[in-house]
Formats: structure tokens, C-alpha cells, sequence
């Protein structure tokens, strides 16, 4: 059977880092567009940009080739490079032996990106894409308005 493909814009926005936040998302398969956003009161950029992704991807209720378009180099960089195939390996540990930033993130996308065939693209911000700036557009606007509590955060349990 052959899987729906699917664009996945994302990006998160920080008004300080940490700071209020936000993420914005949009999904694409043919003709039609799903918009999602969210703030949150005290985050990072990272998780905002993290989260995007894994709201993004949790929303498809069945398996799909993902084509994920990001202007975060620490998303894209972690799935194209290897870097999450790693940490996992070595529970959440990077090379150096420290502990992963956002490790309960990287724990909630890594059964996503098994369930989708995710190729990362990575855009440079506030350039040309349309969607990522209309991501950046929703991001912003939820981090300004911030209702949602990153819990893992507040507690420190993020370590970033």
C-alpha cells in the first residue's frame, strides 16, 4: 500500500530564550491545509521547535511519507545526521556522555519517526518559503499570547 505524502512546514518562536514561546504548524497533502498553533508561558526556542514537529506529525492518522520542511538546524541536523539514531542508542546520551537537551521531546518524535517515512529539509528562515514564514507568523503570534504550560520545562526536567 502505498503511503500518502505529506508536507509538514513547522517552526517555533521564543520572545526570549527561555521566554514565552510558540510553534506554529502546517500540513499539506493535495489541496488541503491543516493549521496548528500553540503558546506557552515559560519555554525555548528548541522545544518550540521540536514540538512543532511532533504536533505535525501526531496529527496523520495513518503512515505517511513526510517531507518535513524546518528552518531549525537542530531538528533537521538530528534526523538527517543520525544524532537522535544515536542518542537513542546510548540512552539519551550524546558523545560526550552528557544528557541529550529535551530528552522528553526526542523520547515523544522518536515512535513518531518510526511510524512516518520523515525526509528533514531544511529552509533557511525568513527567506523565501512561503509556509515557514507563515509557520514563523503563527509561532509568533501563539508565543505572544502564550496559554499553555511546558511542564517539563518549568520543573527543569528539559535541562535546556
Amino acid at each position: 500500500m502505498e503511503r500518502k505524502q505529506v508536507a509538514l512546514y513547522t517552526d517555533g518562536a521564543c520572545s526570549g530564550n527561555p521566554g514565552p514561546g510558540g510553534y506554529g504548524v502546517i500540513l499539506c497533502h493535495g489541496p488541503h491545509e491543516k493549521v496548528l498553533s500553540a503558546g506557552f508561558r515559560r519555554t525555548t526556542n528548541n522545544r518550540m521547535e521540536l514540538l512543532a514537529v511532533i504536533v505535525g506529525l501526531e496529527q496523520l492518522n495513518q503512515p505517511c511519507q513526510v517531507t518535513l520542511v524546518s528552518d531549525s538546524r537542530y531538528v533537521v541536523d538530528a534526523l538527517a545526521k543520525g544524532w537522535l539514531r544515536r542518542w537513542q542508542a546510548a540512552g539519551y546520551r550524546k558523545a560526550d556522555g552528557k544528557p541529550v537537551l529535551n530528552p522528553d521531546l526526542w523520547r515523544r518524535l522518536a515512535p513518531l519517526l518510526e511510524r512516518h517515512e520523515v525526509r528533514p529539509v531544511w529552509v533557511r528562515g525568513h527567506e523565501d518559503n512561503p509556509y515557514n514564514n507563515r509557520c514563523d507568523a503563527l509561532a509568533v503570534a501563539a508565543a505572544a499570547s502564550p496559554a499553555g504550560i511546558d511542564e517539563v520545562f518549568e520543573q527543569g526536567g528539559a535541562q535546556d
